[in-house]
């Protein structure tokens, strides 16, 4: 009997047969995308008037954030080479930028919905630390490693997860500029600016090999999973970042005068993101409904939650940024579509953790 077909190779070949059982050996680096997602809902959310709901998903966040550090650094000291392993692997090894973004994105949970700066400041600090640290031990591991997949099988949307921890860098940095004293608002708006274009600069070339692998490679059911909605979520948080930018402009006198480009190049961003929903969709179409992929609950299911709540968000912001009224009714639509989808995917870590409980 042919065994189901599965989201993901759960660990790289060059690992131990007996690590494949899971548990918290074979928890995902991608699990922090669950806070990515829940974090994104909340301050869509808040930015569309719903108060209550913003601050009880923020409380939640707060929750499944604690969780997931703590078991990271169990999963850390008592399986230190798998965790390393997953960041030499060209599937698995992506994931780890959403511990980035997750701390990012939490930080602004905090200056937004409670005006914390100080928490705000720790999150932000411990995200920039930890992208400099994925990104050139990722990028130089994959780069000198002697075995490598070809690119049929070594790259997916999660790879633009690089990109959505870059943005959320830029974003953080902007508003903690906003509450910040010269010359550090400065220094943060200058920042921010920088990681917002090399962000651009790191989709176009990633996207470039995720396009080529497109079209030119056998696609199977199999092999289109979730992240590949990280191809409009990327540009939805670059979107978001470059409306914070020209909101904030007169903060830094030299993002005045760079205001064309900003506005150019956001809504370039924006029309990107956009023409990946109807590709996307039409895709999922062809997976779940003829294909028949089975359809259940796996952490990667997060990285579609995300970008429909960011796209709400980085709408609305670019709306109040540039003033696009006809744009009005976009960001409430893909919120409650981005609210059903987070409902959905919580519901099935809940029915997951359930049926580990009996089976336990």
């Amino acid at each position: 009997m042919r065994p189901p077909p599965t989201e993901h190779p759960p660990f790289s070949p060059s690992l131990p047969v007996g690590v494949r059982l899971g548990g918290l050996a074979g928890m995902s680096p991608a699990n922090f995308g669950m806070v990515m997602a829940t974090g994104i809902v909340s301050l869509a959310a808040h930015m569309l008037g719903h108060g209550a709901l913003a601050h009880a998903l923020f409380l939640l966040n707060n929750v499944l954030f604690g969780v997931l550090c703590v078991l990271t650094l169990l999963r850390i000291v008592r399986y230190p080479r798998l965790f390393f392993s997953d960041m030499s692997d060209h599937l698995r090894g992506p994931g780890c930028f959403t511990t980035v973004a997750a701390c990012a994105i939490l930080a602004c949970q905090y200056m937004v919905l409670l005006g914390d700066t100080h928490m705000g400041t720790i999150l932000w600090a411990a995200a920039l630390t930890l992208w400099f640290g994925f990104t050139y031990a990722i990028f130089t591991v994959l780069t000198v490693k002697r075995e490598k997949p070809g690119l049929e099988r070594g790259i997916n949307g999660g790879w633009l997860l690089a990109v959505v921890a870059t943005q959320s860098i830029a974003v953080s940095s902007v508003l903690l500029a906003a509450t910040s004293q010269q010359p550090y608002r400065l220094e943060l708006n200058f920042l921010a600016l920088s990681m917002w274009l090399w962000g651009g600069m790191l989709y176009i070339w990633l996207m470039a090999l995720i396009f080529y692998r497109y079209t030119y490679f056998r696609l199977s059911p199999d092999d289109l999973t979730p992240p590949y909605w990280i191809n409009m979520g990327a540009m939805a948080i670059s979107t978001l970042a470059g409306s914070l930018l020209i909101s904030r402009s007169a903060d830094a006198p030299y993002l005045i005068s760079l205001q064309p480009f900003l506005k150019g190049f956001t809504i370039f961003y924006w029309a990107t993101g956009t023409w990946w929903i109807p590709m996307l969709l039409l895709l999922g179409v062809w997976r779940y409904a003829y294909k028949r992929f089975p359809l259940r609950y796996d952490a990667l299911y997060w990285g579609a939650v995300f970008p429909l709540g960011m796209y709400a968000a980085c709408t609305e912001q670019m709306n109040q940024a540039m003033g696009f009224r006809f744009l009005a009714p976009v960001p409430g639509i893909f919120f409650y579509l981005a609210l059903g989808a987070w409902a959905l995917a919580f519901l099935g870590l809940l029915a997951q953790l359930v049926r580990g409980r009996r089976a336990a």
